[in-house]
C-alpha cells in the first residue's frame, strides 16, 4: 500500500468531501429518500465500537517509545498492523481484555509507519481504522518521505511526492540532491507546494511498462540554516499497464480505458447538484478493503459537536483527495441509482455490498482492477477543478506553471 499524505479528523481517515460542503453518500430504498433518513439508517446499522489510534493521522516527530497505541471503547480489537513503508511487520500484542494495543519494541527513527486496526462490537460488527505517521529525527536534520515504494508497481498518474518533515528554506539545495529519471526518456521536473512537499512527474502520464528511479542525495545538505539532510537513498519502481477511468457526472457512468481499449463501462451515482463532485484528473493515492468515513472530519458535524454521519465499514474505499474525495462501494442504497441520479456529496458512488465479500459488485471489480496511482478523470460536472496540490492531483496543473514551481 501507498502511503500518502494528509488525513483530517480525529484519528479517521477517511469522509466524502468533493467541491465544497460535501456529505456522504446518500441514497435509500428509492431516490426519493432524503439524505438525512439514508445517513441515520446507514449509522444505525453501523458497528458501536469507536477504534482511537494513537498518534493522529499524518503526525510527525512521533516518540519511538510509546508512540504507537490502540484503544477501542465498546467493543474489543481482533487485529492491528503495523508496518514500515518498507512494508516489514513491527510485532505487537493486543491486551487480554480486547481493549488496547502497543508495539512490542521501541519504533524506529526516521521511519514511517501505516497502521490499520480492526474491532467488533458486541453484536459482531466490525470497526475499522487506519492511520500513518513518521518518527522523529534529530532536532538539526530532516527527512522526506515518499510515495510510491521502493519495488512497487504503480499506474501511470503515480507521481513521486516527498513530504519534508521540517520547512525546507533552500530549496534549490534540496532539489538539486534529488534526481528522478525514467527508463522512457520522458524530461521530469520538481514542482514545490508549499515549504514542505516536492512533486516530480513528466509533461504527460508515465509510460506503461516504463521504470522510474528516485535518486536522494541529502545527506549534509542544508535544507535550512543549521538543519542537514540525513538520507542517501535509491529507489525503483514500475509503471504497469496503462489505465484511465472518466466518470462522466451528466450521463452517471464511468468508462475505464486499458491500454487504449474500453474494458468496462459502470453505473455510477455522483454529487448530487447541491454538493457536486470535483473536476478534473484525480489519482488513486489509497486503497482499502473498508474503511470508516465519519463526517466531523470535514467539518460536518450535528448540535452536539458528532459526526452528522459515521459509516465504519465502506467497502471498497480509493482515496482521490487529501480533502476527501473517494471512489468507493455503497451498499445502503438501492440499485437503481446507480447510473440515473447523483445523490452523493462529493464522492463517487459504484454499487457493492455490506461487507465487501462479493467479488461480481461493480466496486469490487473496479477495486481489484486498480492500482495505486491509477487516474480517476471527472468530466462534466458544476463543480470547480480540484486544486494540483488536494492529493496526488499535479496532473491538473499546466507544463508551464508546473515547470515555473522548480527551484532547479
Amino acid at each position: 500500500m501507498a502511503i500518502s499524505a494528509v488525513l483530517g479528523g480525529v484519528l479517521v481517515l477517511s469522509a466524502c468531501n468533493g467541491g465544497g460542503d460535501e456529505k456522504p453518500e446518500g441514497k435509500g430504498e428509492s431516490t426519493a429518500k432524503s439524505q438525512a433518513e439514508v445517513d441515520a439508517a446507514a449509522a444505525k446499522d453501523a458497528s458501536k465500537a469507536k477504534i482511537t489510534i494513537t498518534p493522529k493521522d499524518g503526525s510527525t516527530n512521533v516518540a519511538l517509545n510509546d508512540g504507537a497505541t490502540v484503544a477501542v471503547s465498546d467493543g474489543t480489537l481482533t487485529q492491528v498492523e503495523l508496518k514500515t513503508s518498507e512494508g516489514a511487520a513491527v510485532a505487537g500484542k493486543i491486551a487480554a481484555d480486547g481493549k488496547s494495543w502497543k508495539p512490542n519494541a521501541a519504533l524506529k527513527r526516521s521511519t514511517k509507519y501505516a497502521l490499520a486496526a480492526t474491532a467488533k462490537d458486541a453484536d459482531g460488527k466490525e470497526a475499522h481504522e487506519n492511520a500513518s505517521f513518521t518518527t522523529l529525527s534529530p532536532e538539526n536534520s530532516f527527512i522526506g518521505s515518499f510515495v510510491p515504494e521502493d519495488g512497487q508497481t504503480v499506474g501511470v498518474g503515480m507521481p513521486v511526492s516527498i513530504t519534508f518533515n521540517k520547512p525546507i528554506k533552500d530549496k534549490k539545495a534540496v532539489q538539486a540532491a534529488i534526481n528522478v529519471s525514467s527508463s522512457s526518456g520522458q524530461e521530469v521536473v520538481g514542482h514545490w507546494f508549499g515549504e514542505q512537499r516536492l512533486d516530480f512527474r513528466p509533461e504527460e502520464y508515465w509510460k506503461a511498462e516504463s521504470t522510474v528511479t528516485m535518486k536522494l542525495a541529502l545527506q549534509g545538505v542544508q535544507g535550512a540554516p543549521g538543519i542537514a539532510g540525513v538520507q542517501n537513498k535509491t529507489v525503483t519502481f514500475k509503471i504497469g499497464r496503462s489505465q484511465v477511468s472518466t466518470v462522466d457526472v451528466k450521463t452517471k457512468k464511468m468508462t475505464v480505458t486499458r491500454d487504449g481499449a474500453v474494458l468496462k463501462t459502470i453505473p455510477i451515482s455522483a454529487g448530487a447538484p447541491a454538493n457536486p463532485t470535483y473536476n478534473g484528473q484525480m489519482v488513486i493515492s489509497e486503497k482499502f478493503k473498508e474503511t470508516r468515513m465519519d463526517g466531523a472530519t470535514v467539518g460536518f458535524k450535528n448540535e452536539e459537536g458528532k459526526g452528522e454521519y459515521d459509516i465504519k465499514d465502506v467497502p471498497h474505499a480509493m482515496r482521490l483527495s487529501n480533502s476527501g474525495t473517494f471512489l468507493h462501494g455503497n451498499y445502503w442504497g438501492s440499485d437503481s441509482i446507480f447510473g440515473s441520479a447523483n445523490t452523493s456529496h462529493g464522492c463517487v458512488g459504484l454499487n457493492d455490498v455490506k461487507g465487501a465479500n462479493d467479488p461480481n459488485q461493480p466496486a469490487a471489480w473496479f477495486f481489484d482492477n486498480s492500482l495505486i496511482g491509477d487516474v480517476v478523470t471527472v468530466v462534466n460536472s458544476p463543480d470547480k477543478t480540484i486544486k494540483p496540490e488536494n492529493g496526488l492531483n499535479g496532473w491538473n496543473m499546466n507544463w508551464a506553471d508546473w515547470k515555473a514551481g522548480s527551484a532547479a
